[in-house]
């Protein structure tokens, strides 16, 4: 299911698809605080794929905790995900 909160800003070009999973058992804060103009954050639970389109220079801030530290940072381009299914998410997150 495609939950789209805040649109990627119109200026974003180079958009990538991409998964994390949280192969940890504690619940995780994921946070995307490098694009201008744009707010991305969810809640990602123990075992649980989040799928997302964001600009190719972005990167990933994992928090986990009750204080939500910063746990790691990850350059989007690893979480990439190509092929069949990164093409129909490209388009609905363009229009």
């Amino acid at each position: 299911m495609s939950q789209v909160f805040d649109p990627l800003p119109v200026t974003a070009t180079d958009c990538l698809v991409c998964c994390y999973v949280n192969a940890t058992s504690q619940i995780q804060v994921v946070r995307i605080t490098d694009v201008p103009n744009w707010y991305f954050e969810r809640v990602v639970f123990p075992g649980q794929r989040l799928m997302f389109t964001t600009p190719d220079t972005a990167h990933l801030e994992v928090h986990v905790g009750m204080m939500a530290a910063l746990d790691d940072t990850i350059p989007c381009r690893e979480l990439q995900i190509t092929g069949v299914l990164a093409a129909p998410l490209l388009m609905t997150a363009h229009n």
